[in-house]
């Protein structure tokens, strides 16, 4: 039943991005469409499960003094990893997302479950965290980026929903994303209070 709590945690009560705005360089830039928000969340989800794996794993074994720059280490590890893996099968997805896989490496959702969760607690609760983080930043990143695809170009996962004439560039656009975000923590806040 804990382990259960420390996933729902993740996805509702601490999302990163509608609860603790944590995440928003990639959350902005790589949400033009939902394709691009589900392979960024998913990548980050794996760097996630994995980092959060082998820091619960070792934590001993890491003197104090360098703690932080071990953690590094390891999260990027499996960025590359990743990331050599989507460049190898997903190119056009390797090629969307850009400078932002890389930038996985210092987001701050990441390395604060690290050092907040990760070391200070089992294997199995560390794994659990882990992937209810990474499933509510990609919800979230999902959302976003289908809202965003739908409302600037009429399509959602690359699908024609309605014709081009009808859609509304800004929301493909920078400033969309700031728009679609601001309504969507309005909502999830209108509904937390309930």
């Amino acid at each position: 039943m804990n382990q259960w709590k420390n996933f729902t945690k993740g996805f509702i009560k601490e999302n990163p991005v509608f609860v603790l705005l944590l995440g928003m360089c990639p959350t902005l830039g790589v949400t033009s469409s939902a394709i691009n928000g589900l392979g960024m969340g998913l990548a980050t989800t794996f760097v996630l499960v994995m980092s959060n794996m082998v820091v619960s794993i070792i934590k001993k074994q890491i003197p104090e003094k360098v703690r932080i720059p071990s953690f590094i280490v390891i999260i990027a590890t499996f960025v590359t990893i990743v990331e050599l893996i989507m460049e190898a099968y997903l190119p056009s997805l390797f090629q969307s997302l850009g400078l932002f896989i890389p930038l996985i490496v210092v987001n701050c959702i990441v390395l604060g479950r690290a050092e907040a969760f990760a070391s200070k607690n089992n294997l199995v609760s560390s794994v659990v965290d882990g992937f209810g983080i990474g499933f509510g930043f990609s919800f979230a990143l999902v959302l976003l980026g289908g809202i965003r695809e739908l409302l600037g170009s009429g399509k959602l996962f690359s699908i024609t929903i309605y014709p081009e004439n009808y859609v509304t560039l800004l929301f493909v656009l920078a400033p969309g994303a700031f728009i679609v975000l601001g309504y969507l923590i309005a909502i999830i806040n209108r509904i937390k209070k309930d």
